[in-house]
């Protein structure tokens, strides 16, 4: 948000590397909130959230691989 004198306006940027990395994460939980979610589709690029999203995927795969290897 941008305050002007005694309005607010609210910032029609696209979101920054780290609302993209929390919302790429709120998404795989299941805890996104709309708020979030609504500037994300009417600011964000989708290709942004497809690669962070595949590469969230990625990390998270190859981290429980490597738990269940260490464990058994």
């Amino acid at each position: 948000m941008v305050a002007t004198g005694t309005q607010i306006q609210m910032k029609d940027d696209k979101p920054n590397l780290l609302e993209v990395v929390l919302s790429v994460f709120a998404a795989a939980l299941g805890v996104q909130n709309s708020k979030n979610r609504e500037r994300d589709f009417t600011h964000g690029s989708p290709i942004v959230f497809i690669v962070a999203g595949l590469i969230f995927t990625i990390i998270f795969v190859v981290t429980i691989v490597t738990i269940v290897h260490l464990v058994t």
